[in-house]
């Protein structure tokens, strides 16, 4: 008979004493588990017991100087998440000045946390970024002084090495109200007008000229400084103080200008939108290859707003011949007159047909979707098609294979080509995968047309690549 499904239904059957008797096996020899359970038990004695326990964690935390492994970084990311949703579904409620202290203080763990650990996955920022979005939600009903707050989260700024706090005015703004922006900005203001002091010059210690050493020493301040008082400037709704946090050059940058005219659109300045954005897209002689799609819509709700339909239209057909862009296309045929958009479209299957490299042109027919004319690029082109391009090849032969199962097989014969002739024995196992695929899909072409039928394109593996004993192995084996 089979046994009862583990949900809380069932769970609930076995009864208080029989539930705790496997909590406490459960959680033997695991002391992260036995945290959160002696978490869940200081939670329902109220917030201050709660608030006394996650104080002590911190504290035990701080202290730690051992590096962290993988293994138990996982566990202690697991740990700080789950102890900001502790804190902002069980005090936050109750008491959200002492909520908000936890979470700051949860923050403030992460430089000791970042130098003991390898966060190249990013799981601790996340972490980190999870308890600012808690502050964030907590801040409407914090009630504290704006001018203390403003000081506290300057501080914390100007201190961050990590750019854990770089959220945190845009999450405190409306905490910090008029009263606490406007004292955000100050200190700022006089922070970025004195001189560095010789704590900052000496980490500069290695370049001679003292010149250089304040050059570089007010730079780094800046940087900080420079983006309060952008996060200022927003939440006062600003934006020409916003935009003198910029030279003009910086303002033509790519990732500066999209975020700047969508400022001045907001603000009802169309005009000056497009015109930063002008400034800032490529011109004819720029790198082809270069592709920031937020500038290109940046431009795109420009000419929206000032109801230039045509130099709209026109702008999206020039990002879909040049990127090969389905949105940009699929908004182009939208704007125009019936009959005319039938037109367009096919002109831009020419253009996709003979668009290089090729494999652009497959990725634009996998994203589209449009696997008929997948199939036609295939079949027209398929000596062109570079079978290390596998992250668009390998899901546009699935996506083929039931309606066009021979355009399936070419790709993933192209894989199987380029591992084989490059000798790429570590895909070996793939290429194998690919050819029992075509195995599987032979039955189902009747006709190959120009190109090798499946037992000569195999005959032909066999004497090209006899002596590949591992791909032969692997194919064998499954």
């Amino acid at each position: 008979m089979a046994g009862k499904a583990l949900n809380k239904k069932n769970l609930l059957e076995l009864g208080a004493d029989r539930l705790a008797e496997l909590l406490l096996e459960a959680v033997k020899g695991d002391a992260a588990r036995q945290r959160r359970v002696r978490m869940a038990l200081s939670a329902d004695r109220g917030p201050e017991a709660i608030t006394a326990d996650l104080r002590k964690r911190f504290a035990s935390i701080r202290r730690g100087r051992s590096f962290i492994s993988r293994k138990a970084q996982k566990t202690l990311t697991q740990e700080l998440a789950g102890l900001t949703q502790l804190i902002e579904t069980r005090i936050a409620p109750d008491a959200p000045a002492a909520a908000f202290e936890l979470l700051w203080a949860e923050l403030q763990l992460a430089p000791g946390l970042f130098e003991r650990t390898d966060d190249s996955r990013g799981t601790l920022g996340e972490v980190m970024g999870g308890a600012m979005a808690a502050i964030g939600r907590l801040a409407p009903r914090l009630g504290l002084d704006p001018a203390t707050l403003a000081e506290t989260v300057f501080d914390a700024i100007s201190d961050d090495v990590y750019g854990v706090f770089d959220d945190a005015v845009p999450a405190l703004a409306e905490a910090l109200g008029t009263t606490g922006l406007a004292r955000l900005k100050a200190l700022a203001e006089a922070a970025r007008a004195a001189p560095p002091g010789e704590a900052e010059l000496a980490r500069y210690a290695f370049l001679s000229d003292r010149d250089a050493r304040t050059g570089r020493a007010r730079a780094e301040r800046n940087r900080s400084l420079d983006r309060i008082l952008r996060d200022v400037a927003d939440a006062e709704g600003d934006v020409d103080a916003w935009l003198a946090q910029y030279t003009p050059e910086q303002l033509t940058y790519a990732t500066i200008a999209p975020d700047a005219a969508l400022r001045l659109l907001a603000a009802g300045r169309a005009g000056d939108a497009l015109r930063l954005i002008e400034a800032a897209l490529p011109g004819e002689s720029d790198d082809p290859w270069f592709d920031d799609p937020e500038l290109d819509a940046a431009h795109f709700a420009c000419l929206e707003a000032l109801g230039r339909k045509e130099d709209l239209r026109a702008a999206l057909w020039n990002r879909f011949e040049r990127k090969l862009c389905p949105d940009a296309l699929r908004r182009h045929l939208g704007l125009l007159p019936d009959f005319e958009d039938i037109e367009a479209a096919d002109a831009a299957r020419r253009i996709v047909l003979d668009f290089s490299p090729v494999e652009t042109a497959l990725a634009y027919c996998l994203e589209a979707p449009d696997l008929s004319l997948a199939a036609e690029l295939i079949e027209t082109r398929n000596a062109e098609i570079d079978g290390d391009a596998y992250e668009i090849l390998t899901p546009l032969a699935e996506a083929l294979a039931p309606a066009n199962p021979l355009a399936a097989v070419l790709l993933r014969r192209a894989m199987i080509d380029f591992a084989l002739d490059r000798r790429r024995a570590g895909r070996y196992g793939h290429a194998a995968g690919h050819l029992s695929d075509c195995a599987a899909a032979d039955a189902e072409i009747q006709d190959y047309g120009i190109h090798l039928s499946h037992a000569a394109y195999l005959d032909g593996l066999r004497r090209t690549h006899a002596r590949k004993s591992a791909f032969w192995d692997r194919l064998r084996n499954g």
